[in-house]
């Protein structure tokens, strides 16, 4: 085992390039901001980048990919502003969304004056995508210095792009094992998100084949090859008399499918990138400045203030603390697969505010090569399931040591879990841990995440509860399963049992099972209490089974385990109830471990008493 507290490049290693920076945080308008300025001994540009991103499971999917192009940009001297819409991401929640779209196309004006003050540019360019394109184009002409737009896979048809949410919210939902009741009809949602109902009408209503003005003399329009809308569109933005170009967006379906497997298309990064650094860009910008530390954002209960911290200011995140007081330990929320540090569904956010109205601070945060944190050289770009991400836990923790935030305890979902308890092996400062569907306790070294997600077969379980369904067999009847994938999945399933069987008797002294056994003898040793919970039907529970039994009698022996199985939940607990079932666990772990007394004050403490 690796030591978690090692610096990169590791000992006799030379890393060929120099750390990247995390974007500098800045907050406006109740939302959070990443300013990317040009990077050092570069020319600078004349014009200046601002992100309008898509929405749903599609700005989740394309967050990383948003870093990747800002940093391509930074490479050729041009600074850029990517931020999160009222009501989304990091961004505060108690929004009024009476005045519809116009309440994210102001706030694209909102952030054009903040990238026009930090970046010393007159001149902007909008990159957007998805329906970025639709609140782009209605921010358009109150944009002053407007140079030009992309367009990458606009929503052109908000009709159209609306009945596509919703298909593709069904095939989400049903992935994850969810039932028909369990989904949320209310109105247009995806991933545990859902639209404004305001912002929704106006959307439907979205026609940019109607545009009646060239929103910006120059237009790149990045386009599907099997969406004439896209072709059509550029057509009418000629037609009004933009220059437009055209290249195709190769790789979009690979983006956009599931953040966990996403493929980065970085020739369309590269080509956006060229296109821009050859608009015409004189004169250049002043000389880029640091927006300085980010004011905290209030809420109800709660203060948020976004980071960077670690090695060269590394790794990006958002520190959440109690406006009251703090009564419990700090929680560091660690990421699951590569969804961004909001969580699904934002999940994370609303779990960190409850926490702190609670008295209980948090930090959550993207490891190195997720989300908006740079990847380190010389690391693979597979960092899930690696030991290197143990550093990146460390330096979260060296930062809360910074700002007296200790004792921590870690949290996290599937890939989190696994990092939480990993790191907790080699990391003393971990006082306690949660962790949440953990698809393995050891990772198989040479095992393929991909091909864990992609052909990974379900639990019998699981294919056992879905197979009762009455929506199963129409969907059977309709030729939306796939039968044949199905039935070699649950082949595969009863092989495993079959051998799972055999091998029981002697899991203590396989390979794996030392590795597992030793693990949490070690944290029992150290007495690191550990809650383990896990969705009824969860991937997980088929190592857990193995070594610890379903009723989780083998974790007798270690007394420091609290396990719990949540009924009727999914992978990611999108049922209200599963969610508040790991609340409860994070609240009851933070208020376990005992501050010291002469650095905390005790001003929590009625709160933590509620």
């Amino acid at each position: 085992m690796t030591d978690a507290r090692h610096k990169f490049p590791a000992a006799g290693e030379t890393s060929p390039l120099p750390q990247r920076s995390a974007s500098e945080p800045l907050t406006f308008d109740g939302t959070v901001g990443l300013f990317t300025p040009s990077s050092a001994g570069t020319t600078p540009s004349g014009v200046a980048v601002l992100f309008a991103s898509p929405w749903g499971l599609e700005e989740m999917c394309t967050r990383k990919f948003w870093r990747i192009i800002s940093e391509k940009l930074a490479d050729r001297g041009i600074a850029s502003l990517r931020f999160d819409y009222p009501g989304t991401g990091d961004a505060l929640d108690d929004v009024d969304f009476g005045g519809g779209l116009s309440v994210w196309s102001d706030s694209l004006v909102s952030a054009a004056t903040h990238l026009k003050a930090l970046s010393g540019c007159d001149r902007i360019v909008l990159v957007s995508q998805g329906l970025g394109a639709v609140v782009a184009t209605a921010a358009a002409e109150r944009l002053k210095g407007l140079a030009a737009i992309a367009y990458l896979a606009p929503v052109v048809s908000g009709r159209l792009y609306i009945r596509e949410l919703a298909v593709w919210s069904k095939v989400v939902d049903e992935n994850l094992g969810l039932a028909d009741e369990q989904r949320d009809k209310s109105g247009v949602s995806i991933a545990s998100l859902t639209m404004p109902g305001q912002i929704a009408d106006e959307v439907r209503k979205v026609n940019l084949l109607m545009v009646d003005r060239m929103a910006a003399p120059r237009v790149l329009v990045v386009g599907r090859a099997d969406r004439p809308a896209d072709t059509q569109f550029a057509a009418r933005l000629r037609a009004l008399g933009a220059d437009v170009t055209e290249q195709a967006f190769e790789g979009y379906d690979k983006l956009v499918s599931n953040p966990v497997i996403v493929k980065m298309p970085l020739p369309v990064a590269d080509n956006l990138a060229n296109w821009i650094a050859a608009l015409p860009s004189e004169p250049a910008c002043a000389s880029t400045r640091s927006s300085g530390p980010a004011a905290p954002l209030a809420g109800d209960g709660f203060a948020e203030t976004p980071v960077r911290f670690g090695v060269s200011s590394r790794l990006s995140g958002v520190l959440c603390e109690p406006s009251l007081g703090r009564a419990g330990a700090t929680v560091l929320f660690l990421t699951s697969a590569y969804d961004r540090h909001a969580g699904w569904g934002r999940a994370t956010v609303a779990l960190a505010r409850a926490l702190a109205r609670s008295g209980i601070p948090s930090l959550r945060f993207d490891t190195a090569n997720v989300g908006d944190s740079p990847p380190v050289p010389g690391r693979p770009d597979q960092v899930l399931y690696h030991s290197d991400q143990n550093a990146d836990v460390s330096e979260a923790i060296d930062f809360l040591e910074t700002r007296r935030l200790t004792p921590v305890v870690t949290a996290g979902r599937c890939s989190g879990a696994y990092l939480g308890l990993q790191t907790s092996l080699v990391e003393p400062r971990i006082a306690g841990n949660v962790s949440v569907n953990p698809a393995v306790f050891r990772w198989r070294p040479g095992r393929s995440v991909e091909d864990m997600i992609v052909n990974g077969a379900r639990s019998l379980r699981d294919y056992r509860k879905r197979a009762l369904r009455a929506e199963t067999f129409k969907r059977i009847l309709r030729g939306e399963v796939n039968t044949v994938a199905a039935v070699r999945n649950i082949a595969k399933s009863v092989g495993n049992r079959t051998k799972g069987k055999v091998l029981h008797a002697f899991r203590g002294f396989l390979p794996e099972g030392r590795a597992i056994y030793g693990a949490f003898r070690t944290l029992h040793q150290r007495g690191t209490p550990i809650s383990l919970i896990y969705s009824e039907n969860d991937l997980g529970l088929e190592q857990y089974d193995f070594y610890f039994g379903h009723d989780g009698a083998g974790l007798a022996r270690f007394p420091n385990v609290s396990p719990a199985i949540i009924p009727d939940a999914d992978h990611n607990l999108t049922p209200e109830h599963a969610r508040k079932v790991y609340l409860e666990a994070l609240r009851e772990m933070a208020f376990r471990v005992p501050l010291e007394e002469d650095v905390y004050s005790k001003t929590g403490d009625s709160v933590a008493a509620e």
